[in-house]
């Protein structure tokens, strides 16, 4: 079993000043949508926060849309431990059973100011735009965060859910740092995307990096075999697949599990050879 560390994978420096490990965690699923957890379901939060960190993490994706997971970071971690990064999001959040974009510069503003208050911040290192809303000018949306790292309230911008038309737009108003897409063996759509943000050095971080349901009978062949010969689980393969794509790539597998939290890090250890990504890239094109 290959070594249980995020260091294994790597690093890369987001912004070209924030170094963080490639194998990152993603706080989506520690609550998520719940405002008020228990205090079994708290302190369960509390142990899968801190053994990520035990394990060589030092990103910590999350978003107010995620329900109480700014708390509870916050909470697991009164002061952060040297060399650990929580990141966050603005312009989208969860209300009313809806997903309710925030996307006007003084929605950006109350979101920023609400991450810091609950992550115990005084700047967040990076600060992605969720998602593009639709009734409000990309350029606008990056012109409010730009304003906010001007005042020092955040680091580095990045942005979530957009084409390479949006980025270059708004790449026109502000310094994109990174770009937060679905990417995974089974769901590639964002190749082009990955490809421009591999071209300009920019942290290409992929949400959903797990998935592979829907694999066609040849994929799900592949990547059997893949693992088999590794002695890892499909899970790992499917991960060290997305990681080996390219050098830029962080990613940030979510769990609340200690169980599945192991098993994510130790694929940061596991390198495909050539020959095992001909084979699970030819499965993949013949999809």
């Amino acid at each position: 079993m290959p070594p249980s560390s995020a260091s294994a994978a790597g690093s890369f420096a987001i912004g070209g000043d924030l170094p963080v490990h490639r194998l990152g965690f993603g706080a989506m699923r520690l609550k998520r949508r719940t405002e008020d957890p228990t205090p079994d379901e708290r302190e369960a939060a509390y142990a899968v926060l801190r053994r990520a960190v035990e394990l060589g993490v030092t990103l910590i994706d999350t978003a107010p849309l995620y329900g109480a997971s700014e708390d509870l970071i916050g909470e697991a971690f009164p002061t952060y431990p040297e060399g650990v990064h929580v990141v966050t999001k603005v312009g989208i959040v969860h209300a009313g059973g809806a997903f309710v974009h925030r996307g006007r510069p003084e929605q950006i503003r109350e979101d920023c100011e609400r991450s810091l208050r609950r992550l115990h911040l005084d700047v967040i290192p990076l600060s992605q735009l969720h998602d593009v809303d639709p009734d409000v000018p990309i350029e606008e949306s990056v012109g409010g965060l730009a304003e906010l790292q001007r005042e020092g309230k955040v680091r580095h911008i990045g942005l979530s859910n957009v084409d390479v038309d949006q980025l270059c737009r708004a790449q026109a108003v502000a310094s994109i740092a990174s770009v937060q897409n679905r990417f995974s063996l089974a769901q590639r759509r964002s190749t082009d995307v990955l490809d421009v943000c591999a071209d300009e050095g920019i942290a290409f971080l992929p949400w959903q990096p797990l998935a592979h349901d829907g694999l066609t009978p040849e994929g799900d062949r592949a990547l059997a075999d893949a693992a088999t010969r590794l002695g890892a689980t499909t899970r790992q393969v499917a991960l060290a697949w997305v990681l080996g794509r390219a050098p830029v790539v962080v990613a940030i597998p979510g769990t609340g599990s200690l169980d599945h939290l192991e098993e994510n890090v130790a694929a940061a250890g596991l390198v495909l050879t050539p020959e095992e990504r001909t084979a699970l890239d030819a499965a993949l094109d013949a999809a």
